[in-house]
């Protein structure tokens, strides 16, 4: 059912995967889309083109999440239809499998910037728009690898370090904010299908994982996208600070 007002949401890492698999599960009319992604302007003008067909208002850009003159610049742009931002889902990341005595400093910091400190930032400088909102939501994709450790022998201790900053940022959020009828969950997706050839594993460590899910299956971006859409809808207005694994059953092992 289509709302009679113009919502306008935010969604980082909008060009691929789950972001762009939201984006195409959500749009319709009424709804502003604000859409980003680092520098796959190609993929993601593929996406602002499937929601304008769908009836969307979409502004896009592309920068980086580590600066903050763009986070700026990209809150700005939210703001341009409707004055404010109702929704926010923070879908930016990557998998870093490297292990201690492989990353430095500079890449564990770059994580934590793009994951996890791009969040607060944009939250901070949109939190009296969702106070405002009549329906705000903020839905933060996190991931298993903070949780399901070595599966496969396989560690990501930079992506996990960001990931898990950004389910307490998260959960801390919720509290705060649910006095204002406003939610904010985490997923928490398990291993899924990409998009084309990027990947942080090979096609037989991805044939020895699957084994291992008690669904025998990779999540699509699509399993993940059904559930933020829900958590983004009105029929989700008492759920508010979890974090909801879309893993196959990933997290019983």
């Amino acid at each position: 059912m289509e709302q009679d007002y113009i919502k306008s949401i935010l969604i980082t890492g909008a060009a691929s995967g789950i972001g762009a698999a939201t984006v195409k599960t959500i749009a319709q009319k009424n709804i502003y889309f604000t859409l980003t992604t680092k520098s796959n302007a190609k993929a993601l003008e593929e996406v602002v083109n499937y929601a304008r067909q769908k009836g969307s208002i979409v502004n896009s850009v592309c920068g980086d999440l580590s600066d903050q003159n763009f986070i700026k610049k990209l809150v700005a742009l939210g703001r341009a239809e409707t004055g404010l931002i109702d929704q926010f889902v923070a879908n930016a990341g990557y998998a870093d499998k490297k292990q201690f005595g492989d990353f430095n400093r500079f890449e564990l910091i770059k994580s934590i910037e793009t994951m996890s400190l791009s969040f607060a930032e944009i939250v901070n400088l949109c939190i009296d728009d969702f106070k405002k909102s009549k329906c705000g939501r903020v839905v933060s994709v996190s991931s298993f690898v903070n949780k399901n450790i070595g599966l496969n022998n396989n560690i990501f201790p930079v992506t996990a370090a960001a990931k898990g900053a950004l389910e307490a940022l998260s959960k801390t959020l919720s509290f705060q904010l649910a006095k204002y009828q406003v939610t904010v969950n985490s997923i928490s997706p398990g291993y899924t299908k990409k998009d084309g050839n990027h990947s942080a594993l090979s096609n037989k460590e991805w044939d020895q994982i699957i084994s291992k899910i008690p669904l025998e299956r990779l999540a699509s971006p699509k399993d993940s996208a059904n559930l933020i859409a829900f958590l983004l809808s009105d029929e989700a207005a008492y759920i508010t600070g979890q974090i909801i694994n879309v893993d196959g059953g990933l997290s019983l092992i």
